[in-house]
């Protein structure tokens, strides 16, 4: 029996209900068509709708904006129960725990009854689009713009937008836009595009990339595009900045968690393919070597779950902070990173088979220390704290 974490003092029993619920589901539903997903570059549209049909989108927000009612720790259980699945191509955590709380938090309340419930049923699958083809991190950087009417009842969007995640499906964008050019992060302003209904709007290329093959990752294209006033997030320009900078702790947090689960499922396989696996006769499990190696990964991955959960705890209760979310974001995903690619030497020549799950975690590592703030801007941003 594989050494068991410390058992995490924010989970509690509904969170486990949720965690073994779902995991249940995308093992038996989901896990099965990853092949074919992934072949196609991403996952069919009617597994939104699946999912909304299951409680697995928006569990955090409101039962009054047709929400789960829940917290974040079921949103964490629901990225736990993905990655140890070994779903990759699902964008659930960006659009129930990045996308859905810009709207509650942020929006008016004819906002949060005009999107939460849809994105909550599947109906609209949310994407927020902040990084453009020459500015990624610097987000004072972005160059997209937002001009007001003359009656001020609407705003014109112009600009484009590389590596949006959920990009082919999404129907609801938050776009991140200059409202005032000469304002530096004063002049930035959240738009909500619903882009089923928006001249000028469209999708470029589905993103062909290394790992994440099931994950539609794409460009999107804004020419003329005219939106009201209403779907400025809050309906108070200038406002942007604020608000992207008060949520990315969690989205940090969402990265790190998904780092756990997909090192869990690395431990997993590797324990068993090592324990199955002969050579020389015996089990590669039975040489020291092996175990060794096993030994620090399972050290790597209890540190990394301890500081995760512990993260947890202080988020639920509002404490979490910039500073800290950085430091756990890189510390996890680099570690994940170094678990994955230990385990997979363990499987051989196997191990650079895509046919093979260590292959496709290995693969599907990579982007978590370059997205949601590279780890070398992680370390940057913790260190103005010290």
């Amino acid at each position: 029996m594989p050494i068991q974490n410390f058992a995490p003092a924010w989970m509690t029993e509904e969170h486990q209900m949720v965690f073994d619920s779902a995991k249940r589901f995308m093992t038996e539903q989901w896990q099965p068509k990853d092949e074919a997903w992934r072949a196609q570059g991403m996952m069919d549209r009617q597994a939104w709708e699946d999912a909304g049909a299951n409680g697995f989108l928006c569990a955090s927000m409101p039962e009054q904006y047709g929400g789960g009612g829940g917290d974040f720790g079921h949103e964490a259980a629901l990225v736990l129960a993905q990655g140890e699945a070994g779903i990759g191509g699902f964008g659930g955590s960006l659009h129930s725990g990045i996308v859905a709380p810009y709207i509650l938090h942020y929006g008016t309340e004819e906002q949060k009854k005009r999107w939460l419930p849809k994105l909550a049923s599947g109906e609209l699958v949310g994407a927020i689009a902040m990084t453009e083809p020459g500015t990624g991190s610097d987000l004072q950087g972005v160059r997209t713009l937002a001009l007001k009417s003359a009656d001020g009842e609407t705003y014109t969007i112009n600009g484009s937008k590389t590596f949006i995640t959920n990009g082919q499906l999404a129907n609801l964008v938050i776009v991140v836009c200059k409202t005032d050019k000469d304002a530096g992060a004063q002049g930035i302003s959240l738009f909500v595009v619903e882009t089923d209904e928006a001249p000028g709007f469209r999708r470029g290329r589905n993103l062909d990339k290394i790992g994440m093959e099931a994950q539609d990752t794409s460009e999107l294209f804004f020419d003329d595009v005219v939106v009201s006033k209403h779907n400025l997030i809050g309906e108070q320009p200038g406002m942007g900045f604020f608000q992207l900078m008060q949520e990315l702790p969690q989205e940090r947090l969402l990265v790190a968690l998904a780092g756990i689960a997909a090192m869990e499922l690395a431990m997993k396989v590797t324990l068993e393919y090592t324990k199955e696996r002969k050579a020389f006769g015996k089990p590669i499990f039975s040489f020291q070597n092996t175990r060794f190696k096993l030994a620090e990964c399972q050290a790597l991955l209890l540190a990394s779950r301890a500081l995760v959960d512990a993260a947890m705890v202080a988020h639920l209760k509002g404490e979490l902070g910039v500073d800290r979310a950085a430091l756990i974001k890189y510390w996890v995903t680099d570690n994940q990173c170094k678990l994955i690619d230990e385990c997979l030497q363990l499987f051989g020549g196997y191990g650079y088979m895509k046919e093979y799950p260590i292959a496709r975690l290995w693969a599907d590592a990579r982007v978590q220390r370059i997205y949601g703030g590279t780890n070398e801007i992680m370390k940057e941003l913790a260190s103005r704290f010290l």
